[in-house]
Order: structure tokens, then C-alpha cells, then sequence
């Protein structure tokens, strides 16, 4: 059962609870934002549901709501930032930002970033390129819940990448996945449904194949991509290892089995190399290497031949990378935002505690 609310009533009430905890209005409003972008894009999983989680890190001290976000080293192209243990929801913006001036006056950007928490979708914040006409790259490292292949050991994150690539007359490509089979919040989404998950999802802390949407919450780990070597992956343990090295080594984040949990209530690794969590980002300006409407004009002839490829029985049409959250974004945003029972329940207590109207 889900109840629906209007983007603007949730946007709102997160904006709210966040100068509750001390942002600013202006951090709180770029936190509602990214937030909610998710719950628009049809991914429940790092939306409003994740509110709560972030106030648990505030509460246990991880989170920094005045935040003092610098930029700690840095080249005409490139920089490193400090995020001071903000909220990555704000802190990713920032960098963006210093990715995206960095292309407009050089051509291209490249910003790692240390000492942050979880930034919520990777897709929204690559996407704050395509208002330039350039394409962004966003990607972070996470808490250690998948196990590399032949391991049953967690060592990597659900790492995702993002890609937004600007086009002419037909919408932009962006691509937003995680390195793994799914992602733990799809696992949450099953948990709250009380459904069973597919084979190829996961394991058991045993190392066996499991349908259990529980069995991380009991030891067992994520599959990356592909979920066993017959069916690539090793590809996927590689996707993953590359977010990890170039969002936490580069910048001086933690990295591997040491990045910090979400979950407030798990123990912080012991002897953690680096400083929080680690995130990347890439801008390229277009210009830098064809003229941009000579590029746009060929992102929408290969946008409609793909889009025209012969489909196999049963299916009408290519989904090019974007579309579905894109007309997620349209309905959510016309008819609102639907909500399980048990996020609900979850604001309102929230809504009590602070004593926030919801």
C-alpha cells in the first residue's frame, strides 16, 4: 500500500527537517533537491525513504550540517575537495560546480573528493552539465557490502557511475547504474514489500546464492555486475575497483572494506586509511573536441537509429539510458510521489521528533 504526496509538500518537509539539523537555507535547499531528484527519477531507494538515515549520521556525530567545504589542491583542470563531513547531497553540487568551471575555462574538469557522506543518485548530480551543454560524470565509492568475485568477503561498494551527455532535439543520455547485479536499496525495496529477491543478487555470509532480501542485514554480500564469472563478473568486481580507486584513493577518502556505513548504528572501521567517503567527478566541455551542434546533431542520429532497432519477441522498443527516469520525472512530478506505508510512518516520526509539519 502507498500513499501519494506532491513533490513540492516533500521537498518542503526535507528542506525543513535539514535547517533543523543546522544547514543553512541555502544547503538545505541544494540537500531537498538532490534528494528528491531521486524519489522524481523512480529511485525510491535514495529518496525521502533515506531521510531518516541521514539524521541518524548527524545524530552519531558523521555528519557535519556546517559543513566548511574547500578546495584543498588543485590545477587549472583538476581539483581535490575537502568536504568537512557535510552532507554529500550538498557537498557533490559543490564539486560539480568546481568540475564544471574548471571545463569552461580549461575544457575540461576533474574533481575528486574526500571526507564526505552518501550523495544520494549519481545521475543528478552528472547531469548539472548538460545545462552547459557538457557532459558529466559523477561517481562514488560506498560502504563495503559486495563481495569481488570468488570472494564471499565484502570489500566494495555498490559504486556507481553516471554519464549525462547533452543532445540536440531528442532528450539527453544519462546513464546512472551501480557496479553491482542491484543495488542494496533495491534489496530495502523488496524488504519493505516482503518479497523475495532474484538468484544473482547476492550471498549468503556462507558464500551460498540466496532469495532472501535480508541476507545482507545477516552477513552475506552483493554480486557485482554480472553476478557469477560465467556471466561476467569479473567486469563488474572491475567496474566497481575503478569508482573505488579513483573516488577514494585519489582523493584521500577511505577505500575498500574501510569506506564508513551508512547505517548509522554499524561501527566505524578500524584503521581507516583515508577521510570518509570518497566521490569523483568529470566534466567535459564539447567544444573542446568537435563543435557542439555538429556533436548534438549526431547524438540524435545515434539516439534515433538506436531507438529504431529491431526488438526481440515480446518487446516494443530500445530504452536509450535516461528515458525511463525521465518519464518518471514527468508523471511524478504532475501526479506526485508515492510513498510505502512504512516511509510514512518512518517522516512522520520524523515530522513529530522535530516538530516539522508533514
Amino acid at each position: 500500500m502507498s500513499i501519494t504526496f506532491p513533490y513540492n509538500e516533500l521537498f518542503n518537509f526535507s528542506k525543513n527537517i535539514f535547517v533543523k539539523i543546522g544547514c543553512s537555507d541555502a544547503e538545505a535547499t541544494i540537500a531537498a533537491r538532490s534528494l528528491l531528484s531521486a524519489d522524481l527519477r523512480g529511485v525510491d531507494s535514495h529518496g525521502v525513504a533515506r531521510l531518516s538515515g541521514y539524521i541518524r549520521l548527524w545524530e552519531a556525530d558523521r555528519v557535519n550540517a556546517k559543513p566548511a567545504i574547500k578546495i584543498i589542491h588543485e590545477t587549472p583542470s583538476t581539483a581535490v575537495v575537502d568536504g568537512d563531513r557535510g552532507l554529500g547531497l550538498v557537498v557533490a553540487p559543490f564539486a560539480m560546480q568546481v568540475a564544471i568551471d574548471k571545463a569552461k575555462a580549461v575544457g575540461t574538469g576533474w574533481v575528486s573528493v574526500k571526507n564526505s557522506n552518501h550523495f544520494g543518485i549519481a545521475g543528478q548530480h552528472a547531469m548539472m552539465a548538460l545545462e552547459h551543454d557538457m557532459i558529466g560524470i559523477a561517481m562514488t565509492n560506498a560502504s563495503a557490502l559486495v563481495a569481488p568475485t570468488f570472494s564471499k568477503e565484502r570489500m566494495l561498494g555498490t559504486n556507481p557511475i553516471a554519464v549525462a551527455i547533452p543532445a540536440g532535439k531528442e532528450p539527453a543520455f544519462v546513464a546512472d547504474f551501480a557496479t553491482t547485479t542491484a543495488a542494496n536499496g533495491k534489496l530495502e525495496i523488496l524488504q519493505r514489500k516482503n518479497e523475495a529477491m532474484p538468484l544473482g543478487w547476492a550471498l549468503s555470509k556462507a558464500g551460498e546464492p540466496s532469495t532472501d532480501p535480508h541476507e545482507i542485514k545477516n552477513g552475506g554480500s552483493l554480486l557485482p555486475l554480472g553476478g557469477d564469472k560465467e556471466h561476467g563478473s569479473h567486469k563488474g568486481y572491475a567496474l566497481g575497483a575503478i569508482v573505488d580507486i579513483f573516488s577514494g584513493i585519489l582523493s584521500g577518502a577511505s577505500y575498500g572494506p574501510w569506506v564508513p556505513p551508512f547505517p548509522a548504528y554499524i561501527p566505524m572501521p578500524e584503521n581507516m586509511p583515508g577521510e570518509g567517503i570518497g566521490h569523483f567527478f568529470g566534466v567535459m566541455r564539447i567544444d573542446a573536441f568537435r563543435k557542439a551542434d555538429e556533436f548534438k546533431e549526431h547524438m540524435d542520429k545515434w539516439i534515433t537509429r538506436f531507438r529504431m532497432a529491431k526488438t526481440i519477441p515480446g518487446q516494443e522498443k530500445v530504452i536509450i539510458p535516461g528515458d525511463p527516469e525521465r518519464e518518471m520525472e514527468v508523471e511524478r512530478m504532475k501526479n506526485g510521489i508515492p510513498l510505502v506505508s512504512s516511509v510514512v510512518a518512518d517522516l512522520k516520526g520524523i515530522s513529530n521528533k522535530f516538530e516539522v509539519a508533514f
